[in-house]
């Protein structure tokens, strides 16, 4: 599978280590940076254009980092046709529902918040979630696509 991913200064370290840990699975990976440590840079830098690949690559799928999260989701979730998903540590079953219902074409990472194991635990149990594809699921994101 393809993967884009992107963070700012928050996640540098730890997507170095899931570009690997990726790689090491077998996907293909397209790192949007960033590529140097910089404690200045701005996570919309980085997060605007993962999302633009994704919403141009269906088949694809993203993961964006920064301290919470949060605001990584909330630019990415501004592309059409992009939906991001946080996970900041806890119950993965947030990840794996995120797949099944939302169909979360990126998984939005909060760095300050998740050891290296648990976010290897989570992306891999994330990307090999599908859809479940249910009538109810399927209207809703639709619904979401049209606003």
């Amino acid at each position: 599978m393809r993967i884009y991913i992107g963070t700012d200064h928050a996640g540098f370290e730890l997507k170095e280590k899931l570009v690997v840990f990726l790689r090491e699975l077998g996907h293909t990976v397209e790192d949007l940076g960033a590529h140097t440590y910089d404690d200045q840079d701005d996570y919309p830098d980085f997060i605007r254009p993962v999302a633009e690949a994704i919403a141009r690559d269906t088949e694809a799928r993203g993961i964006i980092l920064g301290g919470s999260g949060q605001g990584e989701a909330i630019c990415a979730n501004r592309v059409p046709h992009v939906r991001a998903a946080v996970y900041y540590g806890g119950a993965v079953d947030i990840a794996v529902l995120s797949r099944e219902h939302n169909d979360a074409n990126i998984l939005s990472l909060g760095a300050r918040f998740i050891e290296d194991e648990e976010a290897r635990e989570v992306v891999r149990v994330w990307l090999e979630t599908p859809f479940s594809g249910a009538g109810r699921h399927q209207k809703r994101n639709t619904k979401i696509d049209n606003l």
